[in-house]
């Protein structure tokens, strides 16, 4: 065999092992994912639901339940998709000849760019519906009873969902693109009117995210507020330790004040430290994000490469994506977790979204089939939602990055306006004067010579002793 053959053949084994790594790494991972997901999931079963004696109930609950355990960890997958694309990128950046990290390449990123598009795209249009019709049916009157004749129930109304669906996005896209040929194959059908769809539920779910997330903020400040003005822990345990003062003969009663005594400590160091250091750290995460946004609406008037919409894929390990280098990136990070966290807030805090809410050990299948899709949809959105707020540089990979309304200026100044107005709107209405006295209070500002007098000090009860 000649040289050439060897290296022909050198080169076909790299590719093959590239390939077995990519599979086993992507695989591991997913299992991960689902691993916690399931055990998240059953901490909110119905034990009635599992446990019936109707063996074809709890057939259908365990079916419906594994697949919005997969739902769930597809959704797990597209909140860590952004940030671990970033952080290796860093770590390539700083170390690009580690033998450890060879496994850590671009081919793996955008295979899991790729896995991350389809799943959302199958579980959206096929499973979840199926899982829930599958949980509704009965069996076609007249049949045989059974699990078998509930899957032909819930195939045949699958398939009418299908068609129904597929007609309005026929008919919507003649509407918007009019231009183009009719379009009429099976390969048409998988590869325009799918990503179209999901284009069109990937802008409802960043639409969701620029309503919830605002909302979770507030919510969060005006929780963290509660505790700092009102400390309801804290005045019950100075009352409870001062009756036990006065009864401290009792070797029963003398355990009991020392363990309030312990309690009185950590809730001390709470008020003093940790409410106040919480209420800051929201404050910061919040104005740096009102900042990078309106630095990215300058950005959008004066370079046309501030789009989110993806010009060209850039390969990893070549340049940071972040202006402050390995820091910057860990702070691109942190904001996505923290707005993410704060869109998962406002969402349950909407009064539409309310009786979605699970309950621990009382939440009914259709409830966490319903929870899983909206998750889904809030998770899938948000490499788009980060890279429309320019919160980061990175390009959206796969598909993500060819939304045709990613291209229009007017839409994605009006996103990035919308959110800095209402952000900043929730930071002015949730930070009161009384939370801002707290503060000051907390810090011992109000003792020194600044006008600060006019702030209103929180009473405390027996502030005499």
């Amino acid at each position: 065999m000649e040289a050439a053959d060897y290296e022909v053949l050198s080169v076909r084994e790299q590719l093959f092992h590239n390939c077995v790594r990519k599979c086993i790494i992507s695989v591991l991972l997913f299992a991960t994912l689902y691993i916690l997901c399931h055990i998240f999931l059953t901490r909110f079963n119905r034990p009635a639901e599992f446990t019936t004696v109707d063996d074809e109930d709890a057939t259908v609950n365990k079916t419906a339940l594994e697949l919005c355990t997969f739902t769930l960890a597809v959704a797990l997958g597209a909140v860590l998709l952004l940030p671990f694309s970033i952080i290796s990128n860093e770590v390539l950046l700083s170390l690009p000849q580690n033998y450890y990290i060879q496994w850590l390449n671009g081919s793996l990123i955008h295979g899991l760019w790729n896995l991350i598009f389809l799943f959302p795209n199958l579980f959206l249009i096929f499973l979840m519906p199926f899982a829930y019709f599958f949980t509704e049916s009965e069996g076609f009157a007249g049949s045989r009873k059974g699990v078998l004749g509930r899957v032909y129930e819930t195939v045949v109304m699958l398939i009418l969902l299908t068609l129904l669906v597929l007609g309005i996005m026929w008919v919507a896209s003649a509407i918007v693109d009019n231009n183009k040929a009719s379009r009429e194959s099976l390969y048409d059908f998988w590869e325009y009117y799918l990503p179209y769809l999901y284009s069109c539920i990937s802008f409802l779910g960043v639409l969701l995210l620029l309503v919830c997330t605002p909302l979770g903020l507030a919510h969060m400040f005006s929780v963290t507020g509660k505790l700092l003005v009102k400390p309801r822990l804290l005045e019950d345990l100075e009352e409870q330790l001062n009756c036990s003062h006065l009864l401290h003969g009792v070797l029963a009663l003398q355990t009991q004040r020392v363990l309030l005594e312990k309690r009185w400590t950590a809730s001390a160091w709470q008020w003093n430290l940790g409410y106040p250091l919480a209420m800051l750290c929201l404050l910061v995460l919040m104005g740096l994000s009102v900042l990078l946004v309106a630095i990215h609406i300058l950005e959008l008037l004066i370079d046309e490469t501030a789009m989110p919409r993806g010009i060209q894929e850039s390969s990893l390990g070549q340049v940071s994506f972040s202006k402050l280098g390995s820091f910057g990136a860990i702070i691109q990070v942190v904001l996505i977790f923290y707005l993410m966290m704060s869109s998962v807030v406002g969402f349950y805090s909407s009064p539409l979204f309310w009786s979605l809410r699970p309950r621990w050990h009382d939440t009914a299948m259709t409830q966490k089939i319903g929870n899983c899709v909206c998750l889904l949809v809030l998770s899938s959105a948000l490499p788009v939602f980060s890279r429309t707020l320019g919160l980061t540089r990175f390009d959206l990979l796969s598909d993500f990055g060819h939304f045709n309304w990613l291209g229009n200026f007017y839409i994605i100044f009006l996103y990035n306006a919308a959110f800095a107005g209402l952000t900043t709107l929730c930071l002015v209405k949730t930070l009161t004067a009384a939370v801002r006295a707290e503060l000051i209070r907390a810090f011992g500002l109000d003792r020194l010579p600044l006008p600060v007098s006019s702030f209103p000090r929180a009473s405390r009860k027996n502030q005499h002793q």
